[in-house]
């Protein structure tokens, strides 16, 4: 059998080439919505073929939230820091720099909309995004559960659920900026609300 040749030029998915299509899709999406996006516009603010989009991914939707993924998830990872109250505030730190991007703040409440239209949509980005986000929280939350300082019983998906409301609340929904403090006061908030005990840290 002779063996296959590598693949080589337009065959191989250059990584420089699929940066600028995800940076493309951020742009169009921020500029124009997911209803208004289209294979066309995407290439056309790449610099590419439109073939080159369909290299990647079947779909536009296929591929809308493929780069929203890419973007999203590795922003739920947080750090051990040794304690509930250090992840607690590296989490909501990373939570405000994602819902104040520049690109997610407008795009968020325009794809949350079409997601309450789109059952199909809304499924891709539970299973691609929002389950991957709250599997990191909920890694954060049974390290404070095996460091004594949350209590076994803890209700997971309620927490889980509690833990980027108050932000989503207020910056993307109020649009109101964070004051002074509010962080620590929001984590010092979150910390009662899930029955935290400092013993554990002591």
């Amino acid at each position: 059998m002779t063996p296959r040749r590598t693949p080589t030029g337009a065959a191989v998915l250059q990584p420089r080439i699929t940066s600028a299509i995800a940076e493309a899709v951020l742009d169009e999406l921020a500029a124009n919505g997911y209803g208004r996006l289209s294979m066309e516009a995407v290439a056309k603010r790449a610099g590419v073929g439109k073939s080159a989009l369909y290299r990647r991914w079947p779909s536009k939707q296929d591929m809308v939230i493929a780069v929203l993924s890419e973007f999203s998830v590795p922003l739920a990872v947080v750090a051990d820091t040794g304690s509930l109250r250090g992840d607690l505030l590296a989490l909501v730190d990373a939570l405000r720099n994602w819902f104040t991007h520049p690109h997610f703040s407008a795009i968020l409440p325009d794809i949350t909309a079409e997601a309450g239209r789109n059952p199909a949509l809304a499924a891709a980005i539970q299973a691609m995004i929002g389950q991957p986000r709250r599997e990191q929280g909920a890694v954060m939350l049974r390290r404070a559960i095996a460091r004594g300082e949350l209590p076994a019983d803890l209700n997971m998906e309620m927490a889980l659920d509690f833990l980027p409301g108050p932000l989503f609340w207020r910056l993307s929904v109020r649009k109101v900026a964070l004051g002074s403090g509010y962080e620590e006061e929001l984590v010092e908030l979150l910390l009662r609300a899930m029955g935290f005990s400092a013993l554990a840290t002591e």
